[in-house]
Formats: C-alpha cells, structure tokens, sequence
C-alpha cells in the first residue's frame, strides 16, 4: 500500500459576483467531474495555485489568476476563510497531496467585452439562486421550503443524533438557521442552512460525499457544484449580505451613475427580500450614501429619473457607511 502524502498544496477559490439584468450571477467553470466518479459535469468556482515564488500576497495570485483565465478586471476583493478539510478533495485510493483553498470574494461590474475570454476558459455567469433556490424572497417565501425542505429537516431533527459533537440539539439550530414564529428569517445565514442540508443529507454534496446514498428527495435543492465549492459560495452570500449593512460594496456593483430604482434591485437581488420603495429611498437619503449626479435617465421609457452616484466623501464622515436594512 503507498504511503499517504503529507504535501499540501495552496490553492485560491474565488467566488466573482456580478448584477446583470437584476440578477445576482456567480461566474463558475464547468467541466469538474463528480466526487462519485460519475462523468456528469458540474459547476465549479474559478480556481488557481498560489506560488510563493511569483506572487508576493495571496490575493496577488488570485487577481492573476483571474485576469490570466478570464481577463476581468476585479474590483473589490475579500478573503473569507481557509477550506483545509481532507474530506473536500477525497477520492477513492487518495495519496495525493492535501489542497488548502483560501476562498474568496470579489465582485466586479461585467462588460460584454469579456464574452470572448470567459467562453475561452469555459466560464459562464449564472445566477447565485440557481444553487440556493430557498435564498430567494424577493417574491415572497419561496414554496420550497413548505413542500419540501422543512418537513425533510423536521424529521431529521426528531431522530436520535450524537450529542458527543457538543453542538446545540438539531431541532434548535434548524430553528436559528430557518426560522419560526420566535426567530425570524435570518438572510444572512446562507452558510447555516446550507450546512443543515448537507448534515442531514439531503443535498447531492451529502450523496458524493459518501454520508448518504442518496437524499431520499423527489426534487433536487439547487443545483450542486464541484467538491466543496457551493459551501463556498454560501460562505460568500453570507458575508456580501451581511456587509451591505456597514460597508458599501454594493456600489461596486453598480455603473458610475444609476437611479435609485436601479440602486433597490440591485440590493434587492443580493439580500433575497423585497423592499418597501420609500421606505428604501429614506434609508439611502438618510444613510447619505448618494449624491446627485445632475442628470436624468430615460431607460426605462417612463418618466426621466435622476440620476445619482456614490458619495465617496462619507469615507471621511462615518467609520461603517452602509445600508441598514431592517428585518423582515
């Protein structure tokens, strides 16, 4: 039998996140085979190795791996944790060396000029929700949790669980993470649901894995990715969410001058929840985040709306400008 490698290999996962046509898109590359040895391909995350030679920092390397594969230009960019788990690159006779991803986060504005690039690295935009279909209230709560997700979670809560692992009992955590009548939806615990699904093997990383046989389910919850990637993912919708109400990333989303219109959809497409118009209007007037732009629009065919830009002077006036959103 070959010895286990202890080599361990650093490599950068990026989740890219873009607003096109109202809709949050996550730029994936298809083509990674399944963990179960299944030939299907699956979405997976841009990816890339650092080299301690070549790039001076970690995000040095992501940003030139990026612009090597796909030549977009990122705007802002975040580390959002280390991926190290042996069971994430686990394969049948596994010796190889052991992949450490740095995930990330990075959001840029995409251009149509970078068609011809993306379609050369195999990548393509697709919108986040296509793998979190239960993430998604803009048009209310969504039928999947009722139908499907919660009575799935409530029996597997009521089976009898290891309580060695010092965690909160199952029924309580699926209660933090989904939400009753005493704790409200929470937008900001993608990762969490996602981690419940997978515990209770019901989505098909559970089955590739090797927890489950199969999810037991008649439908399939989002669509799956490549290893650990849509952990991944999860981990970046949580900390975009959550950082819209300090910081104000969500203008690097947006076109130089946009209307206010324009500003609600798109912090409605990152949150998953509708927002009430004037009430969203006096949070941005009141937050000062927008200065006029001393134009109009007429995109949208209707009336001529004015147009605004990000007022970059708040930098210097606050230490957490942002949006703070209310519960639902």
């Amino acid at each position: 039998m070959a010895p286990q490698s202890t080599a361990v290999e650093i490599g950068l996962s990026v989740a890219i996140v873009s607003i096109q046509d109202r809709t949050p898109k996550v730029l994936v590359i298809a083509g990674g085979s399944r963990l179960d040895g299944s030939t299907a391909p699956s979405d997976g995350l841009p990816i890339g190795a650092f080299d301690p030679l070549l790039h001076g920092t970690f995000e040095t390397g992501l940003r030139a791996s990026v612009r090597e594969q796909t030549a977009l230009p990122l705007g802002y960019v975040e580390q959002l944790y280390t991926f190290g788990d042996r069971g994430r690159h686990k394969q049948p006779g596994d010796t190889g060396p052991h992949v450490v991803s740095v995930g990330y986060l990075a959001l840029t504005r995409a251009r149509p000029d970078h068609s011809g690039a993306l379609e050369k690295a195999s990548a393509t935009w697709r919108d986040w929700y296509r793998y979190f279909p239960w993430e998604d209230w803009r048009g209310g709560r969504p039928a999947l949790l009722d139908s499907t997700i919660l009575p799935a979670l409530q029996q597997w809560a009521r089976e009898p669980a290891d309580r060695s692992a010092n965690k909160p009992g199952r029924t309580s955590r699926l209660r933090l993470a989904f939400g009753d009548a005493d704790f409200p939806w929470d937008e900001e615990r993608v990762l969490e649901r996602y981690e419940l699904l997978y515990e209770a093997g019901l989505i098909e990383e559970a089955v590739a894995d090797g927890r489950m046989l199969e999810t037991g389910l008649d439908v399939a919850l989002g669509r799956a990715m490549w290893i650990d990637h849509r952990r991944i993912l999860a981990t970046a919708m949580a900390r975009l969410r959550g950082k819209l109400k300090y910081r104000p990333v969500i203008f690097e989303l947006m076109p130089p001058d946009f209307t206010l219109t324009a500003l609600q959809t798109t912090v409605e497409a990152i949150s998953g929840r509708h927002l009430h118009k004037q009430n969203f209007r006096r949070l941005v007037e009141g937050a000062e985040l927008v200065e006029s732009a001393g134009a109009t629009s007429t995109a949208t065919g209707g009336r001529p709306a004015a147009l605004y830009r990000f007022r970059r002077k708040i930098f210097e006036e606050r230490p957490a400008p942002g949006l703070k959103l209310g519960g639902r």
